[in-house]
């Protein structure tokens, strides 16, 4: 069984797809981050970042693995699922997964805090993130020109990239024109995985009863 510390965002929703994905039994932690779960001492035993989400595989001695694209991966290694074993499909697969990483995350991650939480318009700043997430949106646009998926099958990089896109419009980053992105997206969210992962943690997943980090014991 897999423990899950996780709140509803797009790191967190990624790994409850990919545990969904994988038939993995685990059972879900719900972090308040609006409370400040996510900075409680216990928390920080099991990331000293001080972010969601977080596993604890307790088939594997408790082993805790932060951050999400660090779990989606090991995830991967422990299934066999969603990331080839060798040769160059396994390095796309990995290359699309930093493209996350280091590309769509941070870049919309910080055009949604200039366009919704900054407390000072800073026209600037809103450009420079609106028109970098754009362009990279229009990066994968073209490579699915060619491609059902962002490998050559589907993979943990699509779960990646998807779970932060799909929250375009709360960025205010459109994707009209962009039709060989809209149709993978549209692929994705058809998927049942998908489609269970995004009432994860309102639902609680598979879990009968939880600690909620930031508030009191949560039951549903």
């Amino acid at each position: 069984m897999i423990d899950l510390y996780t709140a509803p965002t797009p790191n967190g929703w990624k790994v409850a797809m990919a545990l969904e994905e994988m038939n993995l039994d685990y059972k879900v932690k719900y972090v308040d981050l609006a409370n400040e779960g996510q900075h409680t001492e216990k928390f920080l035993v099991l990331n000293p970042n001080g972010r969601i989400p977080v596993i604890v595989d307790n088939d594997a001695n408790g082993l805790t693995i932060f951050d999400s694209n660090a779990i989606l991966f090991y995830l991967s290694e422990k299934t066999g699922a969603l990331l080839p074993h060798r040769g160059s499909e396994r390095h796309k697969v990995m290359q699309w997964l930093m493209f996350q990483a280091s590309g769509i995350g941070p870049m919309q991650g910080q055009a949604v805090t200039f366009e919704r939480y900054f407390p000072e318009d800073v026209p600037a700043a809103r450009a420079r993130y609106h028109n970098e997430t754009r362009r990279l949106y229009e990066v994968m646009n073209t490579h699915l020109k060619e491609q059902k998926w962002l490998a050559e099958n589907f993979s943990i990089a699509d779960i990646a990239n998807w779970s932060w896109i799909r929250s375009h419009r709360w960025a205010r980053i459109p994707i009209e024109g962009l039709n060989h992105l809209e149709r993978w997206m549209e692929q994705l969210r058809h998927r049942p995985a998908c489609e269970r992962r995004l009432n994860i943690p309102q639902s609680l997943g598979k879990a009968d009863a939880v600690k909620s980090f930031g508030s009191a014991m949560t039951t549903q």
